[in-house]
């Protein structure tokens, strides 16, 4: 029952702050560093650095269309864009590419020992070759290093209406058709040299023309919309984005399938569709884009500055912690700092309070007619 009480009288308590001035030049020190620091990391990383007085917008809205140009020679062949580009609507993520197997000639029919209902693939004797392991060793398109890739952007940040595209209006027909992009000279050129890709990256072109590849083509949109909007551009890094399967000895670079159909005109076979069906080993590259806009706005300025003020506080909670641990004068600063004080005693300084107050008031009286009685208080002595 004691401890029951005790828990009831120990929760309806309240408690207040008592302020001690502590004079000590290492606590002082140290309070004054650790708010200097705050501050500084409010003032620095906050506020210029994540620009926290801003609302943000990341929905960004964006639209990528590409083009690639260049002619190769591969497979006793000249090839242009319409054969070594898939898809070819000229999306963002399309494939360029480097190598080829063909099997032409094949042709689907019926397998004379099972139902009529199952089929099966012909393939002519002369491409069977074309499956063994001596046409991997052949050389890929090495003209592809120098196709050129141009990607037109353009994106919107709903939440200000702010439209921009990756290269100025200023730009001229003459100046794009001649420039690459260039990180230092030439970061507007929305121009891009495939072996200049594959170099940022730090790949080497033999290498993944030979086996296939994913390239990223990241376009990043940070704009601080308080500046000017023409200062909101693009821009570009670049990744392998495969390169983690580099180390497996399985699902190595990049490949797929596709097929063309036509029919031959001779006899029964006029009825049947033939097929050249080709491997194609390629560099995928998939154009990605990111984007976040701020301005500055009332709210979030209010609510990153009163959490600055009030962690500037912080300094005295670990102030505290020293004096009240760590320091030879811990007690005493204990005893100052914490002082309990019961119903029962706040009583007692109220009753002598007022003790002290109506024995004022008499004294107070006995001044008011104070000449004749201390006169007279004097003589009788």
């Amino acid at each position: 029952m004691s401890l029951l009480w005790g828990f009831i009288t120990d929760f309806f308590t309240y408690e207040t702050t008592k302020s001690v001035v502590v004079k000590s030049w290492s606590v002082g020190i140290i309070n004054r560093v650790v708010q200097l620091l705050i501050i500084i990391y409010f003032v620095w990383w906050v506020f210029l650095h994540e620009k926290a007085y801003q609302v943000k917008d990341s929905g960004i809205e964006s639209s990528v269309m590409t083009k690639v140009k260049g002619f190769g020679y591969h497979n006793n062949r000249v090839m242009d864009v319409a054969d070594y580009v898939a898809p070819t609507q000229g999306a963002a993520v399309f494939c360029i590419i480097t190598k080829l197997i063909v099997t032409e000639e094949q042709f689907q029919g019926f397998c004379p020992e099972v139902s009529a209902f199952q089929s099966s693939i012909h393939v002519p004797p002369s491409s069977l070759s074309l499956f063994s392991p001596l046409p991997f060793l052949r050389q890929p398109m090495m003209e592809v290093e120098n196709f050129t890739i141009f990607i037109k952007n353009s994106i919107r940040f709903p939440m200000f209406n702010v439209t921009r595209g990756n290269f100025p209006s200023s730009l001229n027909t003459t100046y794009i058709r001649s420039c690459t992009y260039d990180p230092e000279h030439n970061r507007h050129c929305p121009i891009f040299k495939v072996g200049d890709v594959l170099r940022y990256t730090g790949q080497n072109f033999s290498t993944i023309a030979q086996t296939g590849g994913e390239i990223g083509i990241n376009i990043e949109w940070e704009c601080n919309l308080d500046e000017s909007e023409e200062r909101c551009e693009p821009h570009y890094s670049f990744t392998r984005l495969d390169a983690v399967f580099q180390k497996n000895a399985i699902s190595q670079g990049y490949n797929f399938r596709f097929a063309k159909y036509y029919k031959t005109e001779n006899g029964i076979e006029n009825r049947t569709n033939f097929r050249t069906l080709h491997k194609a080993y390629a560099i995928r590259f998939d154009i990605l884009v990111t984007g976040l806009a701020g301005k500055f706005n009332t709210v979030p300025t209010l609510i990153n500055l009163v959490a600055a003020f009030t962690s500037v506080g912080l300094g005295t909670v670990l102030c505290d912690i020293i004096l009240l641990n760590f320091l030879k004068g811990a007690d005493q600063y204990k005893a100052k700092k914490f002082e309990e004080v019961s119903e029962s005693q706040i009583q007692i300084l109220l009753s002598r309070e007022s003790c002290s107050q109506l024995s004022n008031k008499a004294e107070e009286k006995i001044s008011d007619d104070s000449g004749a009685v201390s006169l007279y208080l004097d003589q009788q002595l």
